[in-house]
């Protein structure tokens, strides 16, 4: 069985989502607070959209794995693994505003092998299998490609916020910032479609969780860039995570978050 046969399935999990997050986003939904020591949203969207894909799954491929947000993980040493956030940006969601998506990764022997962001609000759907990557939305479809860029400081950079570092990781972000052409702020999931849109070059994050990164990887590199931890291992584990365009960016960027 090889990937294409997953990609109809992936757009049903991601309509299935979709419907059913819609109606709650500028609403006056409840909010609960997952962390005892920060802020850390969780929606009813995101447990009414997670339950949707995981039966879904079920269903359908009761043999595969599931690693969830909201609701933990199942047969996680399956050959096949489902890796689901079902909003990745909750902050942004419960503010309103759209840079939030659904995402949604395959992994195969623990290689994420599809992956695919998906944005109900504005109707994009970004993904990708390490190969190539795509892009579908209001302005039609097209294969994603990365941009070139020929050094850090003609870079542009995100993070989604340097807040959500540690002292110390905020102190290495810090040197990207002074040397990088442009920084922002916010995006999560959508930094680094952008990237692989080729309309930024670098995204640094720091506390990621599989969910967070895994369907991304083949988004960005299907797309012709690199995604790794800061100390350039495979990403899909999460933590620490440096996603670029261009190899000259990846490897400046490496440099300075390990000065």
């Amino acid at each position: 069985m090889t990937v294409i046969d997953f990609t109809a399935f992936i757009g049903r999990l991601a309509t299935a989502s979709g419907e059913t997050i819609l109606p709650f986003f500028r609403t006056s939904l409840s909010i609960d607070n997952k962390s005892s020591s920060d802020f850390d949203p969780v929606t009813e969207a995101d447990r009414a959209a997670e339950a949707v894909m995981r039966r879904l799954i079920k269903s359908n491929f009761p043999q595969h794995g599931i690693v969830g947000e909201e609701f933990g993980n199942e047969r996680e040493d399956a050959d096949y693994v489902w890796v689901l956030d079902p909003i990745d940006g909750t902050k942004s969601f419960i503010a309103g505003f759209p840079i939030w998506g659904t995402l949604i990764a395959l992994l195969h022997k623990g290689t994420p092998v599809f992956g695919m962001m998906h944005q109900p609000f504005i109707g994009e759907r970004f993904s990708g299998d390490s190969g190539s990557a795509q892009y579908s939305g209001p302005s039609g479809e097209r294969k994603l490609q990365v941009r070139r860029c020929s050094s850090l400081k003609e870079a542009t950079a995100f993070t989604t916020s340097p807040l959500l570092m540690n002292a110390d990781d905020r102190a290495c972000f810090t040197r990207i910032e002074h040397v990088a052409k442009l920084t922002r702020y916010g995006g999560d999931c959508y930094s680094y479609c952008m990237l692989a849109a080729g309309h930024l070059d670098l995204v640094v994050e720091t506390e990621l969780k599989p969910y967070d990164i895994a369907a991304l990887i083949p988004i960005v590199t299907g797309a012709g860039g690199i995604v790794t931890t800061w100390d350039g291992k495979p990403a899909q584990g999460g933590g620490r995570i440096i996603a670029a365009g261009d190899p000259r960016v990846h490897e400046a960027a490496m440099k300075l978050l390990n000065a």
